[in-house]
């Protein structure tokens, strides 16, 4: 839905769950069919478990009734952002140098508009993936959304 409103909620529970050694991934507010649904996807060194989510979603939820920054009636789900984690803030293009990711793109890039490779690293702006020996570059801003790729 709207960016602003899943920023607020991030800047609302962030420093909570780094309180928690918890790390919040991303923030999702989305209606799906007649629902709305308020994703919160939270990761550690290991992974997070059911009780991490348990208590993260029983903390945010008490912090939401006392802010109340979502007008309507909405689903709370805390979960891990599982194998093909997002890779959102600039720290993730350097925790998961090396590793193998998929980029898709808002529009063409070298007439693709995915991508998957060894991420090199986040570069003056640029994605920049190592696939079968050839450096490929793509614009940050043409990005719709990049993430961790399963490797088997």
């Amino acid at each position: 839905m709207n960016d602003s409103l899943e920023q607020k909620i991030a800047l609302l529970v962030e420093p909570y769950a780094k309180e928690k050694g918890l790390e919040l991934v991303d923030v999702e507010y989305i209606k799906e069919g007649a629902h709305w649904y308020l994703r919160l996807f939270i990761d550690k060194e290991g992974g997070v478990d059911m009780d991490d989510c348990a208590e993260m979603s029983h903390a945010v939820s008490d912090m939401l009734d006392e802010k109340n920054p979502i007008p309507q009636a909405y689903m709370l789900e805390v979960s891990s952002p599982g194998l093909e984690r997002p890779l959102k803030k600039d720290e993730d293009f350097i925790r998961f140098q090396g590793r193998l990711v998929t980029v898709h793109t808002t529009s063409l890039v070298q007439g693709y508009n995915e991508f998957t490779g060894n991420l090199v690293g986040l570069i003056d702006g640029e994605i920049v993936l190592e696939h079968e020996n050839n450096r490929i570059s793509i614009p940050r801003a043409l990005t719709k959304n990049t993430h961790l790729a399963l490797d088997f």
